[in-house]
This record gives C-alpha cells, sequence and structure tokens, in this order.
C-alpha cells in the first residue's frame, strides 16, 4: 500500500509538471478586435493547475566513533520525495507530501555490541528504528491534509508536519516526526498568535508507520522504571488524544511572551512559560535575555493502572527552569543558557514526539528523562550572509543524577560534558538548491560509570560525525 501511495504521488507530480499552464476558456473573449484568452480561476480543476510542487533530494553520512573495545557504527542514507498544494479555493486547499530512503551503505544496525549487548542508538533512526534490515522499503506518506484558510484563521485536517515547543519535526535525520490530526492557527499580525488543535496519530523519525498516540510511546528504546526495572509501557499506555494549545503575546515591541499547554489523555499534562526579552544597541546589535519555566502532573495512572507498564509515575510531577542571556548583530551572536530540572521527578515527554524546548539543547543528546539535572551550555554563532555559510560552536556541562539513581535516572547516561561544530554552506550559482551540512560532536564522561561499558558506549566518550547534503526544487 505504501509503495502505491508513493508510486501515485510521483504520477501526480508528473501530471502537475504538464499541467503547469493555466486552464483556458474554449470561447476567447474579444477585446479591441482582438481575441483574449480567459483564466479560469473558479473551478475546482484550476485549483488544482494552478497549483504548485516542491522536491527535496538528501544524503546523510553518519559515523559514531566509540572508546576502543566498544562498537563503532557508520551509515550511509539517501533519498527524495515531492510535495504538492493545490492553489486556494474558496478558501480551501489540499496538500499531500511522500518520501522514500535507501540504505546504501551501512555496518551492521542490528548486531549488538559484544561486550555490552547494546544496540546501535543514532544510526538506526535514518531508516526503520523497528527493523534495521529494512534496506529498501522505507517509504512514508508525510502530509495528506485539507486546509481552509479566512482572514487571519486557518484550519488544517489530516496528516502533517508541525512545529511546536513539545511536539515537532526533530529533523536531525532522514525525514521528521509527522502528525495527524486537527490543528487550527490565528494571527492577528500585531499582538497576538494562537495555535492549537487535537492530535490522534504520530509517525515518528526513524519509522515508516503511523501510531495511535498510546502506541507511539515506547517506539524509541524506554529505559527503566522508577525502581530499576525495564520500563513495560510500548504498547501498554492508554492514551488517544493530544491537546495542545499555545499563546504568543508581544506585550512590547521588545517583550515577547508565549505560554503552551499540552494535555495527553490519561497520561500527564505539560506546561509552560516563556519570556523573551530584547535591548537593541546601537549599529544594529542588541542584547537579549529569556527565561523559561515547565511544570508535569501525571493524570490518572499515567497511562496504565499497573506501575511497571504506566509511562508516568502515577500522582507524579517534575519542573523546570531555565534562563539565557546574549548579544548579537547580523554576523556575530554569543550566549549563555542554563536549565535545571528539580529532584521532585524525572521531566518525561515521549522522544518519539520531538525534542525538548530547553535553552541548553544541543543536537545529539536530550535531558528528557531526568531529573535533578543542572546544564550550563554556551554557544558562538559565526554567519557570512554573503557567502551563504553559517558556523556555529557550543559547549555545555551537564551534570544529570548518578546511573544509579533509577527514579531519576531513566536511561542509565551518566554526568558529561558535551561540544558542537556545525557549519553549513549554501551553494550559490549552478548549484543554487544544494545545501551542505558538517556536524561534529564530542561527548567525554564526567560521571562515576561503575567500570560498566552498558553506561559508556553511544552516551559518552565518544565523537560523532554528520554530513548532509540537500537539494530543495
Amino acid at each position: 500500500m505504501k509503495k502505491l501511495l508513493v508510486a501515485s504521488m510521483m504520477l501526480l507530480a508528473g501530471h502537475i509538471v504538464s499541467a503547469q499552464h493555466q486552464e483556458v476558456s474554449e470561447k476567447p473573449d474579444m477585446y479591441k478586435g482582438k481575441q483574449v484568452q480567459t483564466v479560469d480561476t473558479t473551478s475546482l480543476l484550476s485549483a488544482f493547475k494552478r497549483g504548485h510542487f516542491n522536491g527535496h533530494f538528501r544524503y546523510f553520512l553518519m559515523a559514531t566513533d566509540n572508546k576502543a573495545g566498544l562498537t563503532d557504527y557508520y551509515a550511509n542514507a539517501a533519498g527524495g520525495g515531492i510535495r504538492y498544494e493545490t492553489a486556494r479555493f474558496h478558501g480551501f486547499q489540499f496538500a499531500v507530501s511522500g518520501f522514500y530512503t535507501f540504505n546504501i551503505g551501512s555496518s551492521d544496525l542490528g548486531k549488538p555490541d559484544s561486550t555490552t549487548g547494546q544496540s546501535n542508538r543514532y544510526e538506526i533512526a535514518l531508516f526503520d528504528v523497528e527493523n534495521p534490515y529494512n534496506k529498501k522499503d522505507i517509504d512514508r506518506l508525510e502530509e495528506f491534509y485539507l486546509k481552509y484558510q479566512r482572514k487571519n484563521i486557518s484550519i488544517s485536517f489530516g496528516r502533517q508536519l508541525l512545529n511546536t515547543p513539545f511536539i515537532n519535526l526533530q529533523d536531525g535525520r532522514m525525514r521528521p516526526t509527522g502528525v495527524e490530526g486537527v490543528w487550527m492557527e490565528y494571527n492577528d499580525t500585531k499582538k497576538i498568535k494562537a495555535e492549537g488543535g487535537l492530535l490522534y496519530a504520530v509517525s515518528p523519525r526513524g519509522t515508516t508507520k503511523w501510531y495511535h498516540i498510546g502506541e507511539s510511546v515506547g517506539v524509541y528504546p524506554s529505559g527503566v522504571n522508577a525502581d530499576g526495572t525495564k520500563s513495560q509501557y510500548n504498547n501498554n499506555v492508554s492514551s488517544k488524544i493530544v491537546a495542545l494549545l499555545g499563546l504568543n503575546f508581544k506585550a512590547h515591541k521588545n517583550l515577547n511572551l508565549q505560554v503552551w499547554d499540552v494535555y495527553t489523555d490519561n497520561v500527564f499534562n505539560t506546561a509552560m512559560l516563556q519570556a523573551d526579552l530584547l535591548f537593541p544597541q546601537k549599529n544594529n546589535s542588541s542584547f537579549f535575555a529569556a527565561t523559561q519555566f515547565t511544570r508535569q502532573d501525571a493524570i490518572n495512572n499515567g497511562g496504565n493502572t499497573n506501575a511497571a507498564k504506566t509511562y508516568f509515575e502515577k500522582s507524579g510531577k517534575s519542573f523546570s527552569f531555565g534562563a539565557r542571556a546574549g548579544w548579537k548583530n547580523k554576523t556575530w551572536e554569543t550566549s549563555i543558557n542554563y536549565n535545571r530540572i528539580t529532584a521532585h521527578g524525572r521531566y518525561l515527554m515521549p522522544r518519539e514526539w520531538g525534542r525538548e524546548p530547553f535553552f541548553t539543547f544541543l543536537p545529539r543528546e536530550r535531558n528528557e528523562g531526568f531529573g535533578d539535572v543542572h546544564a550550563i551550555m554556551g554557544k558562538v554563532n559565526f554567519n557570512i550572509p554573503k557567502a551563504g555559510m553559517k558556523t556555529s560552536l557550543a559547549a555545555g556541562y551537564y551534570k544529570l543524577p548518578d546511573v544509579k539513581n533509577y527514579r531519576l535516572n531513566k536511561y542509565g547516561l551518566p554526568s558529561y560534558t558535551q561540544v558542537n561544530a556545525d557549519i553549513r554552506y549554501s551553494f550559490p550559482g549552478i548549484l543554487k538548491g544544494f545545501e551542505a551540512q558538517l556536524l561534529v560532536v564530542w561527548k567525554m564522561n564526567t560521571g562515576e560509570m561503575y567500570n560498566n561499558k552498558r553506561f559508556e558506549i553511544n552516551k559518552v566518550n565518544m565523537l560523532q560525525y554528520n554530513f548532509v547534503l540537500n537539494f530543495h526544487f
């Protein structure tokens, strides 16, 4: 069925290419004695013929170099996709997109490390996390929605790609996370933007399937329960709907406030408040600062009446707060960032749904699943717009609970230091449309591992190399 859908999209694209002319009346009008062809903009057919399409090809090389004696991994992925959106017809628009991926050369991603028994962590998400040996049938219908827009309000229904603080694309692999449901946006263009909706299905990055909300929780590795036993919530979470609401309010020309609430039916509720301040200076530069507060509370039994199979501990809660300060101009941006997750409980948000919104987040690691965390991160960005170059260097220290403190350390990750170097280049001229990225990640252990390599492999004392080449058209 998936192959049929993707093939249908390719046929649709071919049809669109051949029909990129406007629908013309069979009976031309007359103007000053000359025939004038009139454009049909009133029919549904014309809305489809006046639609537009775009495409995307992507190559991704990822390689993880673990400490000597532990397994190293590499993967080469290549793929492409196409998207089509109709012109607006009485306020309605229809969109559809799909993407395919091929494994064109990788290490054995299904073979556990011989020393620790641990499986591959990073490279597998380029393909199919549920089947490491699936190298060809990696395709997905990503978008399939109908949108209605009137003045400042839009409503879309179906499969779509969303970016919110808690449910987002997290597109650091071949394909992003997709969602299915109803989404509404209101924007008065001056001070207020409101958005929200009801979601009933998720297709996490690194998968080819669509899952109901409860099924989507646990597709990725699930760590341990608070008592140290293996988590068993995969396929055991009872939840049908996620309701989101976000408000963005420009209280002053230099002060922006945003409030978000994520209600996961029968599991937990997450609320966030963030304030961003800007202090303009001379010479087109600015100082900036921000604060963020997050609170989580369990709902009912957290997903299952059996404590061993629940996602969010009954009566559980977590608190997080963070701050950032920095300076920027057209070329440079520097910032210092801090985040604290208190010892009240683990901060939990299904990794299948997106990455965390904390100021201290760096690609290739998260602080989801932990409590009693102190994180500090500094970043410097240097951009050369005329040369199409963007560079970033960031370093962070993340003090986590002891790996044997299971109540507050879900994934057995020791405290660590992480350094990321990121270079991006947009090609000009004849190669316009191509974009290249090189990301190098270094993670060093700073915590106690009790001489157990399971706490080390794919977690700390490792280097990772990422090279990505995109072509958009």
